[in-house]
């Protein structure tokens, strides 16, 4: 409402062009959570059970929700505690970075519980890593110790080698092979053997 009017004079496709760039990075920005539904049945064996955990685990890592849901059948309803066991196991394993949102609570022939990811587990500290040592980054205090230390001493699975002049001696050997040839009875060897 200026007097006079204040215009800009500009390049309309370009500045649609910018228009659409940030609107395509506030969208890439925002977090789209998704609930992710994994299903078990109270008969579940070892192995599926730890394939749908590691999906779980997938999941949570993701930013997702996860809604755990235990299916009942047929005469599997009178045993509602066998699959809320199922579903604390799953909680054991993944509650360490999860939380709870809703309580598992039976809802018709199904027990089910959502789960949302705890961003303050899922982002630990930097903390570094124990297998640094292997990589050559050692600043620890063990290098400063002297050489001869028992503490600094690198244990392989390697024997060390022996110096075979010095640890065989040639008189004892032939004293024990003596000593074994002699010790075997007459009726053993073939020459005292009878005729047949």
């Amino acid at each position: 409402m200026a007097n006079p009017p204040v215009c800009r004079i500009m390049d309309y496709g370009k500045f649609r062009y910018e228009e659409a760039q940030k609107a395509k990075e506030s969208r890439k920005k925002s977090t789209n959570v998704s609930v992710k539904e994994v299903k078990f049945k109270p008969k579940i064996g070892r192995g599926d059970f730890d394939t749908k955990v590691r999906k779980i685990d997938q999941f949570i890592h993701e930013g997702h929700k996860v809604k755990v849901t235990m299916q009942f059948r047929g005469r599997e309803m009178a045993h509602p505690e066998l699959g809320s066991k199922i579903l604390d196991d799953v909680l054991g394993v993944v509650g360490d970075y999860v939380k709870v949102e809703t309580q598992a609570r039976l809802e018709g022939r199904n027990m089910s519980m959502v789960l949302s990811p705890d961003k303050k587990a899922l982002d630990p500290p930097k903390i570094p890593k124990s297998d640094d040592r292997s990589r050559g980054n050692t600043d620890s205090a063990t290098d400063s110790a002297p050489a001869d230390s028992p503490s600094t001493e690198v244990l392989t699975d390697e024997p060390a080698p022996i110096d075979v002049d010095a640890a065989i001696d040639p008189a004892a050997v032939e004293a024990d092979v003596t000593e074994s040839v002699d010790a075997v009875p007459a009726a053993a060897t073939p020459a005292a053997a009878e005729p047949s």
